[in-house]
């Protein structure tokens, strides 16, 4: 049907109504998992994974080859990152909130003291400075591919977005370590909980960033992406500088300051 606007009104779709019900079904299975210990709950995961590489073909099919993502289209998909990257912050900000309220005035549980009573905190010059300069690091490099790509350098592009990947892959890894071998756990006090949500919520952003960039690079090499119309880029490039400016925050207060 002829349309007579700059705006994309999407077609039917079934992964929308599938992976709400597979989403709650998921939150059930969990709750088993965490209860009896069974494996098959897991599963959910893949299924999940499934409905999200489909949907991002419908996606991308109506990016690059129907032509639907016109510049208001795409404006309006930047307003939506914006806001949904506002509403990571305030995410980020209550266990934030939490980790000041308890460490500003510890009670009498905690020792009057922070850390708690026996809590051995990890040394902020160790793995956390070095996963530190690693982050930092990975928000120059994706910096140098957003600006190649501006200059229609492709090949500085996929080595710059290769660089971010690795260094997305190698600060996961680092936090693996530093879990592993944890001198204290989650249901150490409050420092314990707030530590692993808050490090475990970043470190599952950095995950979900580098599939990002991923998703990105290979996009990049299906030449999907040019120096004037490369929203996807764009967007994980956003998220990529939100996952750095986090963990600054993250590094300062938890590693750092609440040391």
């Amino acid at each position: 049907m002829k349309k007579n606007h700059q705006f994309h009104l999407v077609d039917l779709s079934p992964w929308p109504l599938l992976i709400s019900i597979i989403i709650m079904n998921y939150t059930w299975f969990t709750v088993i998992f965490f209860n009896t210990k069974m494996k098959f709950p897991l599963i959910t995961m893949l299924i999940i994974f499934m409905i999200m590489m489909k949907w991002w073909e419908d996606i991308q099919r109506e990016s690059t080859l129907q032509g639907n993502h016109t510049f208001s289209v795409m404006s309006s998909m930047k307003y939506g990152m914006i806001l949904f990257i506002t509403s990571e912050i305030l995410f980020f900000m209550s266990f934030f909130w939490s980790f000041f309220h308890h460490s500003l005035s510890p009670n009498m549980e905690m020792g009057l003291m922070w850390p708690p009573l026996m809590i051995y905190s990890f040394n902020p010059l160790h793995i956390p400075l070095l996963n530190t300069v690693i982050l930092l690091s990975s928000g120059i490099s994706v910096t140098w591919t957003h600006s190649s790509l501006f200059m229609n350098n492709l090949n500085q592009t996929k080595k710059s977005l290769m660089l971010t990947i690795i260094l997305g892959v190698y600060f996961s890894s680092l936090q693996y370590y530093e879990y592993k071998f944890a001198p204290f756990s989650m249901s150490d006090s409050v420092y314990g909980s707030s530590f692993f949500l808050t490090t475990g919520f970043h470190g599952i952003h950095v995950i979900i960033g580098t599939l990002f960039l991923m998703h990105s690079f290979l996009r990049l090499n299906k030449i999907h992406f040019s120096k004037t119309h490369h929203l996807g880029m764009e967007l994980s490039i956003w998220y990529w500088h939100f996952v750095d400016v986090v963990w600054l925050f993250l590094y300062m207060s938890i590693y750092w300051w609440g040391k």
